[in-house]
């Protein structure tokens, strides 16, 4: 059972072309949304380094978003198919180094769509908020450190 009073952390890698403007149409259309996401813009999905997801909990995430273009409509032409084929492959490497897959959310979200983007992100910060914090990157990192770099 998670805290009451826990407020997680999400970390959203959003395209710039759809997610990122779907976002501030969801602001300057005064939507309500939680404000426990911060918003990392990159260039495109298919540009992210599943490294940058494991950075992000090592970072103390709780939780991570990934949203870019609808599948056809990448500024890219194939960036998202290329985040897709990645999320796939990250999925397997979640499961070796510990972290839930449930942590992890990817989503499909347009310039256009505002209210989606609000309902995806409020919904990412409330499932994470019922898994509570994630503290297992720490067990993870300590479980390879060297004996005097160990945090208790």
């Amino acid at each position: 059972m998670a805290n009451e009073n826990f407020e997680p952390k999400i970390t959203c890698f959003v395209c710039n072309w759809c997610t990122y403007t779907g976002a501030d149409l969801a602001g300057t259309s005064r939507l309500k949304q939680q404000p426990n996401a911060r918003l990392i813009r990159v260039p495109c999905t298919g540009r992210i380094d599943p490294v940058f997801l494991i950075k992000a909990f090592e970072t103390g995430a709780d939780g991570v978003l990934v949203s870019g273009c609808h599948p056809a409509d990448c500024h890219y032409n194939t960036g998202n198919y290329h985040a897709r084929r990645r999320w796939i492959f990250f999925r397997e490497l979640l499961n070796t180094v510990g972290i839930p897959e449930s942590r992890v959310h990817f989503s499909w979200v347009s310039a256009s769509e505002g209210k989606k983007w609000v309902d995806v992100v409020n919904g990412v910060i409330d499932k994470v908020r019922q898994e509570g914090p994630f503290e297992g990157y720490k067990k993870i990192n300590n479980e390879f450190a060297l004996p005097e770099e160990v945090e208790v």
